[in-house]
């Protein structure tokens, strides 16, 4: 069985798709669920996010990043660069009832490099617990 090379994650939230939209565009609001950030929801945008080293994976703190589509408030993808990581992150938002499902895709993981598959696997967790849970917390911040 081969490793994966995909985080998948599919997550309602009972808020509609246009603050869901801003919460993932608006780079104060990323900040409060994700990471300090430079976002600018235009293609072609370099930004960063910054958060701890982890020197032992190679990785200096920062995520190099390119806005690669944005098509409001359907979906958004960006590239991901870190340490030795060259990957892509896509949302893809739903409306459902009175709320939003919520697609995330991280892609590009190579499961022959070693230091990729720990760092998919804090990834993966991350993905589906910390990160969702301040994303909605934010969300339900808003009003």
């Amino acid at each position: 069985m081969s490793e994966p090379t995909s985080i998948a994650v599919d997550q309602f939230l009972a808020h509609p798709p246009a603050r869901v939209w801003r919460a993932l565009t608006d780079p104060d609001l990323i900040a409060r669920w994700l990471m300090p950030n430079d976002f600018a929801p235009v293609p072609g945008h370099r930004f960063t996010f910054r958060t701890e080293p982890r020197p032992g994976q190679g990785f200096d703190g920062v995520v190099h990043c390119e806005v690669l589509e944005v098509d409001p408030p359907r979906r958004l993808r960006w590239a991901w660069r870190g340490g030795r990581l060259d990957t892509v992150v896509s949302w893809t938002l739903v409306p459902e009832g009175r709320g939003t499902r919520l697609f995330l895709e991280h892609s590009g993981f190579d499961p022959d490099d070693p230091v990729q598959r720990r760092t998919f696997t804090l990834l993966d967790g991350g993905w589906r617990t910390h990160v969702w849970r301040r994303l909605n917390r934010t969300l339900t911040d808003l009003g």
